[in-house]
Order: structure tokens, then sequence, then C-alpha cells
């Protein structure tokens, strides 16, 4: 159990060891050439190396669109293409990433996926000025290179030698004044100033590249999920109330249903889905079945083969609490001691999905099927896409 958590963590925080890397993988290193490609980009155009032949320093970005690091550079790498302008630097993005290679719960910093689609939006919701290139279908490219993490930065100079490799800075966190180290910022100087680069080698640090080849981890991850078993306990008004108040470091999603309900049937698998992308972050899915509680069982078993059980970072947290489960069914005749409960603007109609804040104030309602983009959108804006800042002193 240790071991696992451990595996499953190291795919968010920055990347100290590498795990053995694909087939066909190489590390440049400094001095080496550029090496050539051909890829398609998300504005419609295909690219290769000889393209970003006019300037005398290219940087190459490896990045991806889920990550939590690489949405912290975001602002910062853009700040210096701003400040670049003018000035002979090309800078080409590439996301190396395929989502074969991702758990669910690895999206959770991101309401876009590693496809081309989502990487076209992704450049297109940033206003990024330069191309973005993927290279996921292959991934030769990020091979080549010895794209190790997302992000993962080289420059070259004007006969496309490599002069630096490494992080973009030395910070994780969105706010640039966490930075001490602008690596990436410095050398591009240096070289434009024809000056040797302070520091040609730094480590990289961020989420590890997605290879195709750790689909076989998805598949044994997706089936200890798929194992395990659902816990249903009863509750009244009053357990309820108390759960709504909140007053944790989680935000709290309620999902009201029963079995036989069509539409809630019909929605539980879309709550599965949202229950198992943030298993590892500080937002818990609770579900109140309005069956009779002598279906217990049936609830249970319903429950289970969609997934919707207790697992990563909540089950821990749940052990704390002393609770055994976020799936309940509600044992009292009267469904306004419920709505008084739970929320005073629900009619008593299910499905109904309220979503609360860590004060208990409500930031999200539904009454009847959920969407779940819009869903994903209120998660991603309540708990953000960026590792938590750091606490100053």
């Amino acid at each position: 159990m240790k071991q696992s958590f451990i595996i499953s963590l190291l795919c968010f925080l920055p990347v100290v060891l590498f795990a053995a890397q694909p087939e066909g993988f190489k590390e440049l290193s400094i001095g080496d050439a550029a090496p050539d490609f051909t890829l398609p980009g998300t504005d419609g155009k295909e690219y290769e190396l000889s393209d970003f032949s006019d300037s005398d320093v290219l940087m190459i970005y490896f990045t991806g669109t889920h990550c939590p690091t690489s949405h912290g550079v975001e602002s910062r790498l853009q700040k210096l293409v701003a400040d670049m302008k003018g000035k002979s630097f090309q800078v080409v993005a590439i996301n190396p990433n395929h989502n074969d290679g991702l758990r669910p719960d690895e999206f959770s910093y991101s309401k876009y996926d590693e496809s081309f689609e989502s990487s076209k939006q992704y450049a297109e919701d940033l206003g990024w000025t330069f191309p973005f290139l993927y290279d996921g279908e292959t991934q030769s490219v990020g091979k080549a290179y010895g794209c190790l993490a997302t992000p993962h930065l080289f420059v070259f100079d004007k006969e496309r030698k490599l002069q630096y490799k490494g992080r973009y800075d030395d910070s994780r966190y969105k706010d640039p004044a966490t930075v001490k180290q602008p690596d990436t910022r410095n050398a591009v100087m240096a070289m434009l100033a024809g000056e040797p680069v302070p520091v040609a080698v730094t480590r990289p640090f961020g989420c590890s590249t997605k290879w195709r080849e750790k689909q076989a981890g998805v598949i044994e991850d997706n089936a200890k999920w798929a194992s395990t078993q659902a816990v249903v306990e009863e509750i009244g008004a009053e357990g309820i109330k108390s759960l709504r108040a909140n007053g944790t470091n989680k935000v709290r999603l309620f999902n009201v249903w029963s079995t036989d309900c069509v539409p809630c049937v019909k929605e539980m698998p879309d709550i599965a889905k949202i229950l198992r992308k943030y298993s590892r972050r500080n937002l818990e899915v609770i579900t109140i079945s309005l069956d009779d509680p002598g279906k217990k069982a049936r609830v249970e078993e319903f429950l289970g083969k969609q997934g919707v059980v207790v697992g990563g970072k909540i089950g821990a947290s749940l052990k704390k609490e002393k609770r055994k489960t976020n799936n309940f069914l509600f044992n009292e005749a009267s469904i306004d001691s419920l709505t008084g409960a739970l929320d005073a603007e629900w009619s008593g109609a299910t499905p109904y999905t309220v979503m609360v804040d860590r004060e208990g104030k409500v930031i999200y309602r539904k009454e009847g099927l959920i969407d779940v983009k819009e869903l994903d959108a209120e998660i991603i804006k309540e708990l953000t896409e960026y590792w938590d800042p750091p606490k100053m002193k």
C-alpha cells in the first residue's frame, strides 16, 4: 500500500529520480545538434526544424496540458516571449504526452486532456503566439530530445547546437515572487549577448513524460478501482447537516439519487468520473441514496459496479475523520428534513447535485442531469490548476 502510494505521488511531484525510459529514448548533451522533426501544429500547419532557422536562439519547450508545474510556468513563459519581441529569438512548444499513459486522477489539475484537439484548445485559451506541436501519436521527438518531464527546456544557438537544457526556472508555483533562479531566461539573455550560458544544465522537474508504454500501469490501476467494493451506511438529517457544514480543507460535492430514478442511474457514470479524476485532490464526492433502507445491498452493488467507491487521498482523510465511506442511504421518512439539512433551494426532485466550499458555501447546484464539462470547470476553478502556493513567512 505504501509503495503504491509513493509511485502514484511521483507522477505529480517534481521529478528527481526518473523511471526506466522507453525504447529509442536518448538524452542530449551540451553541444549536440538539435534532432530534426516533422510535426503537426495546433494551428493546422505542419512544421519542421528548418522552419525555425532564422533566429540566433531557438528554445524548444516540451510541455503538456495536464501538469500543474507547466501551468505554473505559463505566465512567466509568455512574459519571456513578450520581452524577446524584436530580438533574434524563437520558441516552439511540443506536447510529447499521450492519453494512454495517464490515469484518470492525473488529469485533476486540468480541464484538458493530452489529445491533439485539447492541445489546440489549450494554446488558444492561453493566447499563445508561437507554434504548439503535437508529438503524442509517435512520441518520437520527445524520445530524440530526451524529454524527461513537462516542462523540459532545450535552448539552441544559431548553428542549432544545444547550449542549455533543464527546468524553466526553480519554482513550481504560479507566483513569480517564488522564482529565485530564472535559468532559462538567463541562458537566453546570455546567448543573445554572445556570452557563455551561466548554468548550462539543470534538473527538470514536473510531471513525468506520459509515454504510451505506461498504459500497463494505467490498466492495473483501473483494475484495482474496479475490484474495490462500495460501502454504504445509513444517515439522517443531522449527519448530513454536519457534512454539509464542512469546515475541512476539502470541497464537498453531494449527489442525491436512487436506483429507482432513471435519470439518476444514467448520471452515475459521470459522477464516478468526477470522483475518480479528483480522488487525489481535496474534493469529496458524497452520494445520498433515497432508496428504502432495506435495499442497502442493492445500492452497494450498483455503486460498486459504477466505481463510486472510496479511494485515493480521500480514503486516507476519512480514516482521520473516523468514517468508512462517503456513500450514504437516507433513513428518515421526511424529505423536508433532508432538503433543510442539505440545501433549502432544492425542490426535492432527483437527481440533485450541490457543491460546497470549505466553509460550506454553495458554489454549484444542479437539479437534474449534470453537465460534466460545466461541473468539471467549476471544480478546477475552485481547486485551481496549480500547486498550492507555499506558506510565506
